[in-house]
């Protein structure tokens, strides 16, 4: 199976041609990788604009689309939320009430609508999400199927640096591949690819190129 390029535009998508096994006559998986931006603080907002960037993609007969890290929910490049060691300002307290808040529960209503973007397009989605569990924050990656369903998902094990500030760890429970009609799928979130032994246990399922 080849995974090969689409021609999508908008905000600068990036996109890579991969060989996914050598045999000249196996199938082609047409996938979209979407580089956009958050509409931060705004999550109804920032669904709205990840079905017009699906849409587009599902135009040029992409099986296959990827959005990046935290998509849903934003990943706060800057900030610092007001902390120091033993304090915290309230400015700070604000703006992470804000971002908490445009968090996603998982399970829960924009998990729904997306599983039923992925439906109504037609294409196997990989979303990146803020996740919401009670009063901790994950960096969690959503998988769907083609058909609308929701399959899983894979929290960020060790989020790098100051990340730690806002966002819990995850765990070797959220370590999926799904084997689909075009290939296995999976996740591993930005520093996690310099992980070796976690790119061992997924390579070990079977995946052979990591989102």
């Amino acid at each position: 199976m080849a995974l090969v390029p689409t021609p999508v535009v908008n905000e600068g998508q990036l996109f890579a041609e991969v060989e996914m096994g050598g045999d000249s006559s196996s199938s082609t998986v047409r996938a979209t990788v979407v580089q956009a931006s958050t509409i931060f603080y705004d999550t109804p907002a920032t669904l709205d604009k990840a079905e017009r960037l699906l849409a587009e993609a599902a135009s040029y007969g992409a099986q296959l689309v990827v959005f990046p890290e935290a998509f849903i929910g934003g990943y706060p490049r800057g900030l610092t939320f007001g902390v120091s060691i033993g304090n915290r300002t309230d400015k700070g307290k604000e703006e992470f009430r804000k971002y908490h808040a445009s968090a996603i529960d998982v399970p829960g209503p924009e998990v729904d609508r997306l599983a039923a973007m992925a439906g109504k397009y037609k294409v196997y989605l990989v979303m990146g999400v803020i996740e919401r569990d009670g009063y901790t924050l994950y960096c969690t990656v959503l998988f769907f199927d083609s058909q609308g369903h929701y399959l899983g998902k894979h929290r960020k094990i060790m989020p790098t640096a100051l990340e730690r500030i806002i966002w819990g760890f995850g765990d070797g429970s959220t370590v999926p591949v799904y084997d689909t009609p075009v290939g296995k799928i999976g996740a591993a979130i930005c520093w996690e690819n310099r992980m070796p032994l976690l790119r061992t246990a997924m390579y070990a399922k079977g995946q052979r190129c990591a989102c």
